[in-house]
């Protein structure tokens, strides 16, 4: 069955257009609830949000959903994704909601959907809603129809959660650090969990209007950040995306460290003290070469998996792994949440640089990455990569790279565009490859 609803990660798109509806929201809350109405017990829905001004109205949208088919319902407010995945299993609900689109600007927004576990829906699942959202749902009797109430208490339980990821003798006292919330979804939780710790934080990206999250700010902005850490001389900058699922770190001259560094970092130091389990590390095929020759020289292994953090999630699961991510600093701690939790991975990386003695510039350059190259190459219909010239183009540069370097090509699953990696020792060789294949991909995309 074509999805024509869910993506890799929910589903997502801009509001008041297409799938991004009060009216689609509320036949998602029936379907899900419809799909998670299983037992005698009383039904239980936690649905949290970020900052986006359509937040409000997605809500209430799903609350009436939910509700109309008798599954009370649980408010968390603005809460990051992993907060709604760890509230979920703690309230022993039936499925979670988080209302974001993450790193995307605020016209956008999402619908991304938990089950009773905490972990993202199967595909199963996520299929079986799917194929509900095109029919009527059976309404519950006038004295089933479900409650809705709010917490108080969801920001302290979070915090108190994403603390004792770290051994109870790890405080931060000392530590200057600049964190960036993107204003988004972990404005307060986040510094407050790293004060509660005993750091000196600068808050950046705190002051969310409804219309500003990730705007010039946050994991995917990070300009301002590099310039605060250095001007305040700060020992290391935090950034958080929308929903606060991705980390992306600045040391204290101002050098942005990915996600492949920091996955280098917990990985190696885990492995040392014995707690890394499946004998290394799970990413996608984005990651550098670098990480994998890092994680090598340990005797570590890299699996590679497609791009999304739900198939690394995938394979962490299937593989017994406690370590995975993406280069973008999506960051997957089983041992500690059951979804991507940026809060919780910066405080892995504080709690190294507390216990190091050094500086986050010397910790946190764990490799030198392999020169890579990405570029994208928009295209206005048809399957560019079918084309039986740019395979034989792509045949070519796979055997220039042999040995040398890597090579991805794939195509969007969100907007009609190829991209093309590259990455490989010689950086000449890598951009020459990448502009032979985006040439040929544009030629035949006419």
């Amino acid at each position: 069955m074509a999805r024509q609803f869910f993506g890799t990660d929910g589903i997502r798109g801009r509001t008041n257009a297409g799938v991004m509806t009060a009216q689609i929201a509320m036949k998602v809350g029936q379907a899900a609830g419809i799909r998670f109405l299983r037992g005698a017990h009383r039904h239980r829905v936690v649905i949290g949000k970020d900052t986006r001004l359509s937040g409000y109205m997605l809500e209430n949208a799903l609350v009436a959903g939910f509700t109309s088919v008798g599954m009370d319902v649980v408010l968390l407010g603005p809460m990051p994704t992993p907060a709604v995945a760890l509230l979920t299993r703690e309230l022993r609900a039936d499925v979670g909601v988080m209302i974001s689109a993450s790193h995307n600007p605020y016209e956008d927004n999402g619908i991304k959907l938990f089950g009773p576990d905490g972990f993202k829906l199967s595909d199963e699942d996520e299929l079986a809603i799917e194929a509900m959202l095109a029919q009527d749902q059976p309404l519950a009797d006038a004295a089933e129809i479900g409650r809705a109430r709010r917490i108080d208490d969801a920001r302290g339980r979070y915090i108190h959660a994403v603390k004792s990821s770290l051994p109870d003798d790890v405080r931060l006292d000392g530590l200057k650090i600049v964190v960036d919330c993107a204003n988004g979804a972990a404005y307060q939780v986040a510094p407050s969990a790293m004060w509660e710790l005993g750091a000196e934080v600068i808050t950046l990206g705190v002051n969310p209007n409804g219309k500003n999250i990730n705007d010039k700010c946050g994991s995917t902005h990070v300009e301002l950040l590099k310039e605060t850490v250095v001007a305040s001389g700060a020992d290391i900058g935090i950034a958080l995306d929308g929903d606060a699922d991705r980390l992306i770190v600045v040391d204290e001259l101002g050098r942005v460290v990915d996600g492949d560094q920091i996955m280098a970092l917990i990985g190696t130091r885990l492995a040392a003290q014995g707690r890394l389990r499946g004998g290394g590390v799970v990413a996608t095929v984005m990651s550098n070469l670098g990480l994998e020759r890092c994680l090598a020289a340990q005797g570590l292994t890299l699996e590679r998996t497609k791009v999304g953090d739900r198939y690394v999630l995938e394979r962490m699961k299937q593989g017994g792994f406690n370590v995975g991510g993406e280069q973008s600093g999506h960051m997957i701690l089983l041992d500690h949440a059951t979804t991507g939790d940026g809060t919780v991975a910066a405080l892995q990386v504080l709690a190294a640089l507390v216990r190091s003695g050094k500086r986050a510039s010397e910790l946190l350059h764990q490799f030198d990455p392999v020169p890579q190259l990405l570029k994208n190459v928009r295209f206005s219909g048809g399957k560019p990569l079918d084309d039986p010239k740019v395979q034989a183009v792509i045949a070519d540069c796979e055997a220039a790279l042999a040995g040398k370097g890597r090579l991805v090509i794939r195509a969007s699953g969100t907007e009609p565009v190829i991209r093309v990696m590259a990455e490989g020792d010689d950086a000449g060789q890598v951009e020459q490859v990448v502009d032979t294949i985006c040439d040929a991909v544009r030629l035949a995309a006419g």
